[in-house]
């Protein structure tokens, strides 16, 4: 392997790079402008729903559904672990309260036998995550949720391009969220978005969405920034040496982080409820244009993590035969995590999603979570680790990084 491969930096291409110089040069509509609405209606359609409205962020798309369904004090809302911390935040935002439900121990989505045993007269809505971007069992998910006059929302911020029996994730529920977070399947550096075919639910969203500040044009200065920076550092040949460096300043690194520190202690800031700036909304049009091949590059990759993985006895992923999933990491479970990040040190940054039942979370007792409640999903911290999926992964890049792991037992 010529490099090493970085988990971020392969969904932008030089052409995402050159527009981002435009609008850093030609400033006057880099936060408010017409992308935003076309990147909205060709979300929409992609998704196959009528309806899409873009936030700074997903977890705020999420907070946005839930305040346009009346969610609040009193409330319970049920979703799995492990999930991020933010989605978390963002129940508790409303006054409601998380409920945690397990996963499964092949997929690491939900596991609806554990989520029938938490639901209470104040249960509202599923929250329903599709890990990975392996779409969770949406049959059986419906049949649940009407089965107990749950709302099911949709949890699409690994799963853009993913489809359950041919129909894209994020058109079976009342409303979905997707995010275009660097880490995503598409990336604005932040951004989310929030769906629905609901028209009277998305009236409800838009007028949340019109309360919410325009970001500040020195902040997508620094989106359009760190993505130019990522693209370049990012690139095999460069990033053996970056990321040792990177890792050297540690948190004095100056580009904008996703999560704030308030956020990893459970918290909220008001500040987080913006929009998507006009010059991210167009670096998303390009990236949705392409979607088609970037996620059958990833799929091509993941077919191939799983053979090589099965030949060297480690368990790939499960999934119904419904699901053709995005995969925007593939993941698997290792005896020793971390003997595994160091066998392949050299070759790539492995990924530890989620090293914790709530990702980012400084302790999950933060969000609310209590320890012992979900075992598969604690046990899925303590040994996940997920490989890079996007357009900079080679054929001969996945026989290399199966090759460096340590030899293993079934996990």
């Amino acid at each position: 392997m010529n490099g090493k491969l970085s988990l971020l930096g392969g969904t932008t291409t030089a052409g995402d790079c050159r527009a981002a110089l435009g609008y850093l040069l030609r400033p006057r509509r880099l936060v408010r402008g017409p992308s935003i609405g076309t990147f909205e209606r060709a979300f929409a359609e992609r998704v196959g729903v009528r309806h899409a409205c873009s936030f700074a962020t997903g977890r705020v798309g999420l907070y946005a559904i839930l305040r346009a369904l009346g969610i609040g004090s009193g409330d319970e809302v049920l979703l799995q672990v492990p999930t991020h911390s933010v989605v978390a935040n963002a129940i508790r935002h409303t006054g409601a309260r998380p409920v945690y439900a397990d996963c499964m121990p092949d997929n690491w989505n939900l596991d609806f036998d554990h989520a029938a045993r938490q639901v209470t007269p104040r249960t509202r809505a599923l929250v329903l995550q599709h890990t990975f971007g392996i779409p969770a069992d949406l049959d059986a998910a419906i049949r649940f949720a009407d089965g107990r006059r749950l709302v099911v929302i949709e949890d699409c911020v690994h799963a853009l391009g993913a489809t359950w029996r041919g129909c894209p994730v994020g058109s079976f529920g009342r409303a979905a969220f997707f995010s275009t977070e660097e880490t995503k399947m598409i990336s604005t550096t932040m951004g989310g978005m929030a769906v629905t075919d609901d028209d009277a639910l998305m009236e409800r969203i838009r007028a949340f969405q019109g309360t919410c500040a325009w970001p500040p044009r020195w902040l997508t200065v620094r989106y359009l920034v760190k993505l130019l920076a990522y693209h370049l550092l990012t690139e095999p040949r460069v990033h053996r040496v970056v990321r040792a460096a990177y890792e050297a300043v540690g948190e004095a690194q100056p580009l904008p982080r996703p999560t704030t520190p308030e956020e990893l202690h459970g918290g909220w800031r008001p500040d987080l409820e913006q929009r998507l700036a006009n010059a991210q909304a167009a670096i998303g049009l390009r990236q949705l244009g392409r979607l088609d091949a970037n996620v059958a590059r990833r799929r091509a990759v993941a077919q191939r993590y799983a053979r090589l993985l099965a030949g060297r006895g480690f368990r790939p992923p499960g999934y119904p035969e419904e699901a053709a999933p995005s995969w925007v990491r593939y993941p698997f479970t290792v005896p020793d995590r971390s003997g595994a990040v160091r066998a392949t040190h050299r070759h790539v940054v492995l990924g530890t999603w989620f090293t914790s039942v709530l990702e980012e979370a400084l302790t999950p007792g933060d969000g609310e979570y209590v320890a012992g409640t979900c075992p598969q999903a604690e046990d899925a911290a303590r040994h996940l680790v997920n490989f890079p999926t996007h357009g900079r992964v080679r054929q001969e890049d996945t026989v290399t990084l199966v090759d460096a792991l340590p030899p293993t037992r079934q996990c």
